[in-house]
């Protein structure tokens, strides 16, 4: 293998992004353990859930609670997979590490991080960092004029805003919401079953339904009289066709014409939305309408921004990224733009990027940084571990510098044969 050869992983809480820094696009796989009622004694790890006859009742093991790693077991056996013959087929020994962390992660998880890369697998070198800052580097790169922009990264567990300066990210201006794709998907789980059917066992099939059909209103009041209408000038509702996984794989979207045309067939199970389509992701802007004391994602954004030296302010405001698998909501991006129009000083000009593929921009950052000068500095060697512990790792991955000055730094100890070159 090439020496500059490097293992991208973006570890998230419900999916992981792994692929070499060579490659063009990563796999992406349910980073979990599954088991279903069909087949109780066999467990899935990833994305072998694909294998599975019946997809109904699922039941998830997650290595990751409210967004924070805490159970190695289940991480270990999804990282061994994607290791392995049947996804990358990578030698450890033999390649570069970089892997996603959440933001202000616990120091007891990235101690464990550095030793199990080390001591565990072996890896060649090792470089850890949060996913909003390879998120910000990729948009540096598409953006070489912008020198920040505030990332809001919509995950699984949690949504955070992120404001970043030229690669650094601003720790005292971090904004968390305990607001994400988890807590839309069990909303939604609980309105189906409360008005149709009880679907509280049916996540998978559930989740495909929010990625399907849910999309952000731009007007809600107006969205919500339109749902009450009991005719065609109804455009908002739609039948789902629910698998039963003999004759339907996977689920399907009515049109509107035959939504409001035909009846179900005696071989389909449907279930019928109208405002659960945009009430459900309106969370993402009012928490409090289901009882969590927080803010909505723009007033994080203008609170995450305000928080930050003022000349930063045109700046941030004029780059905000969107990122997260949460964020290919249809419509998010725009309504984003209009709060954050409307809260913003009027002098400043609001721009709202959204990448083609949120899911995978923060890898793609990865493999942008394992092309520049600045990872050959700032990772960490097998031998540096081995020398000098896990002081160096902290030393290395301080994120509170900028990425430049501090591999230009590395750079210089290493020239003058200092003894801690971190």
């Amino acid at each position: 293998m090439s020496e500059s050869l490097t293992f991208v992983l973006d570890n998230g809480s419900y999916t992981a992004k792994a692929g070499l820094s060579v490659g063009r696009a990563p796999h992406v796989i349910p980073n979990c353990l599954t088991k279903a009622k069909s087949e109780r004694r066999k467990t899935f790890v990833g994305n072998q859930v694909d294998d599975c006859r019946d997809l109904s009742g699922l039941y998830y093991i997650y290595p990751h609670e409210k967004g924070y790693l805490v159970n190695w077991d289940i991480e270990k056996k999804v990282w061994d997979h994607v290791m392995g013959r049947d996804m990358l087929d990578i030698n450890p020994r033999m390649v570069s590490f970089l892997l996603t962390e959440p933001c202000c992660n616990f120091p007891s998880i990235q101690e464990s991080f550095n030793e199990i890369a080390f001591e565990e697998y072996q890896f060649k070198s090792f470089f850890r960092c949060p996913a909003p800052m390879l998120s910000a580097f990729k948009y540096r790169v598409e953006n070489p004029k912008s020198v920040c922009c505030c990332v809001v990264d919509i995950g699984f567990s949690f949504t955070h805003i992120v404001p970043v300066y030229n690669g650094c990210l601003i720790t005292a201006s971090i904004r968390r919401l305990d607001v994400a794709g988890k807590l839309l998907t069990n909303h939604l789980k609980e309105l189906v079953s409360y008005r149709q059917l009880n679907v509280m066992d049916e996540t998978y099939v559930i989740n495909q339904v929010k990625e399907e059909v849910c999309f952000v209103s731009q007007d809600f009041c107006r969205d919500m009289e339109l749902a009450k209408l009991r005719d065609d000038r109804n455009t908002i509702v739609r039948d789902y066709v629910l698998p039963d996984f003999s004759h339907i794989r996977r689920g399907y979207v009515k049109t509107a014409e035959t939504t409001n045309t035909t009846d179900a067939t005696f071989d389909e199970q449907i279930i019928r939305l109208t405002n659960e389509r945009f009430s459900v992701p309106e969370i993402l802007f009012h928490p409090s309408d289901i009882g969590i004391a927080q803010c909505g994602i723009p007033e994080a954004i203008s609170a995450a921004i305000t928080s930050t030296p003022e000349m930063l302010h045109p700046h941030l405001y004029a780059n905000i990224l969107l990122t997260g698998g949460s964020a290919m909501l249809p419509g998010l991006r725009d309504r984003v733009y209009t709060d954050i129009r409307a809260l913003a000083p009027w002098e400043y000009d609001v721009n709202v990027f959204q990448p083609p593929d949120p899911v995978a921009w923060a890898w793609q950052g990865g493999t942008a940084l394992c092309k520049s000068r600045e990872y050959e500095l700032l990772r960490v060697t097998r031998k540096e571990f081995q020398e000098y512990g896990l002081d160096v790792c902290r030393r290395r991955f301080n994120l509170d510098a900028d990425l430049t000055v501090t591999a230009k730094k590395v750079e210089w100890r290493r020239s003058k044969g200092t003894k801690n070159a971190s």
